[in-house]
């Protein structure tokens, strides 16, 4: 198994399209590599704590390589921005991928400058080391599912299609 920590923007469609992937394990959404301690979403938001909206990704790799997850994960975002997904606006927002095994580093380095190959540009997203995660409110905790109908700034049809590889992978 490995564990990847994936900022995407708001962390509700971030958490419901990557857990539609055949070979994801878990997955929690939280705040990392912030500023303070165990932060709420109202200190999150409002009190620029520095904490990205992020989801706990655990993954068995034979299932799912990780340079497979990672181009999943970099279709559900625009690369360049900083500080913002879609119309949500803010640090919180920002883009990061963020790893506890130094070891993977390389293969994350590697996607990331394929990624910026094939877009001619550098990009935006953080690669850094997970330095805090603090789990989010359980209302947070599989939003999408509790919520069908609630925001979510993927395409729905971007979901619908992993959902349907999910299925056809079982």
């Amino acid at each position: 198994m490995k564990t990847l920590y994936l900022a995407a923007g708001c962390f509700w469609g971030a958490q419901h399209f990557l857990r539609q992937l055949p070979g994801v394990i878990s997955t929690r959404v939280g705040y990392a590599n912030g500023r303070t301690e165990n932060p709420s979403y109202e200190q999150v938001k409002y009190r620029h704590t520095g904490h990205a909206e992020t989801v706990e990704l655990v993954y068995d790799e034979n299932l799912l390589p990780t340079p497979e997850l990672l181009d999943c994960y970099f279709m559900t975002i625009d690369p360049t921005a900083v500080n913002h997904q879609g119309p949500d606006v803010g640090e919180q927002y920002r883009t990061g991928i963020y790893y506890v095994d130094e070891s993977m580093v390389p293969t994350i380095r590697a996607e990331l400058d394929k990624l910026e190959a094939r877009i001619g540009q550098k990009t935006a997203i953080e690669l850094k080391p997970l330095e805090q995660f603090f789990p989010a409110e359980e209302y947070h905790q599989d939003y999408l599912i509790k919520n069908p109908t609630g925001y979510c700034h993927i395409p729905r049809d971007l979901i619908e299609k992993v959902k349907e590889k999910k299925k056809n992978h079982a």
